[in-house]
């Protein structure tokens, strides 16, 4: 799915830490120039969730399921030569003996594995992706999930991490133990060229949105025009779609409010990642990512000067949640509680699905 740009690719790779603080890193067979890998993959639409996504991939590469533990982190990449990705990583419990002793890598991918520690691990991977996974392991675990972009802290992360360290020298896979590597040559190169490989990959669409409420306490909600197809009407908080090919989320938050409302906001604190499936217009089976910014207090001033756009939107109102459940899809309502909850903690966003709580 590519509407207008705004097609995401999307990931979830899993850290396994040891009783050292070691973390499991994998050898791709096929990849000469950047062969160190965090285990993982990306989303198949049957997966239903990143979190699906992380379990089936490591089931499929490493032949155990892992015990998943909290969200780590989400970082939007953008990059020029490839679709943007949203690349979730997930903490993971320990591996049991029995786990490793079950552990079976897949054949036509993986060479190798082996546990490194952190600063072997900033060098192994490649620099982008070191930096995502650096930054979960330098960031308290009460932190998390952190909110990166390019696998730089921004929001909330960007208090617990420096804005842009020196990247560590590059070394790949040289110089590093690898126990249980096959003495066998390289399998030649996959199938498909890079660029036929990305356009085979399933796309995701992302909304940025943002929670106000009023000196009361209620929430501000706006409703869309009808549309042919469907007339019902549709509220919702402010935001809209993220051109996820030329734009980060918090850029699209920021545009989206002064487009809908006429304000000149900075997103502050992410409170939501909801993720949750569709069918598109074609009859695929895809999904939405919605990020949840809270915009804070909206003053009675601020609320008497939004300017609504005549071809997108209808109306604004202030609802208390009892009164937002009547108005709000059940997804949204449970998503909009979820985010109010959200305040009142100093950690990262609530990971969702269809707006219900996800993971441990």
């Amino acid at each position: 799915m590519d509407v207008d740009g705004r097609g995401l690719l999307a990931a979830a790779g899993v850290l396994f830490p040891d009783e050292q603080g070691r973390i499991l890193l994998v050898r791709v067979s096929y990849r000469a120039k950047h062969p160190i890998e965090i285990p993982g993959g990306g989303w198949e639409p049957p997966d239903g969730s990143p979190r699906r996504t992380a379990i089936r991939e490591i089931e499929e590469e490493l032949g155990i399921t892992p015990r998943l533990g909290p969200l780590a982190c989400l970082d939007w990449s953008l990059d020029r030569l490839r679709p943007p990705i949203a690349a979730f990583l997930y903490w993971a419990e320990p591996l049991t003996g029995d786990q490793l002793a079950a552990l079976r890598l897949e054949e036509e991918e993986l060479g190798a594995y082996a546990f490194l520690t952190p600063d072997q691990v900033s060098s192994a991977l490649p620099p982008r992706l070191s930096r995502r996974v650096t930054a979960c392991l330098s960031a308290p675990r009460a932190a998390g999930p952190l909110e990166l972009e390019n696998g730089r802290p921004v929001g909330h992360s960007a208090r617990h991490l420096p804005a842009d360290p020196p990247p560590p020298p590059y070394t790949g896979a040289a110089g590093l133990p690898w126990p249980g590597d096959r003495d066998r040559p390289a399998l030649p190169p996959p199938p498909m060229d890079r660029a036929t490989y990305i356009a085979s990959r399933p796309r995701i669409l992302a909304k940025a949105r943002t929670l106000f409420t009023d000196p009361d306490g209620r929430v501000l909600l706006v409703r869309l025009m009808p549309w042919e197809r469907d007339p019902a009407p549709h509220w919702t908080l402010p935001g809209g779609s993220i051109e996820s090919d030329r734009e980060l989320p918090r850029a699209a938050a920021a545009r989206e409010l002064g487009e809908e409302l006429g304000w000149d906001r900075t997103p502050g604190r992410l409170l939501g990642l909801d993720w949750t499936a569709i069918t598109d217009d074609q009859g695929r089976d895809s999904a939405v990512l919605t990020y949840v910014f809270d915009g804070g207090t909206a003053d009675p001033a601020e609320l008497a000067a939004i300017r609504l756009p005549e071809d997108e939107l209808v109306e604004w109102g202030l609802f208390d949640p009892d009164e937002a459940r009547e108005v709000l899809a059940e997804p949204s309502w449970r998503r909009l509680l979820a985010c109010l909850a959200a305040r009142d903690g100093e950690g990262g966003p609530v990971e969702l699905v269809a707006g219900r709580p996800a993971g441990p």
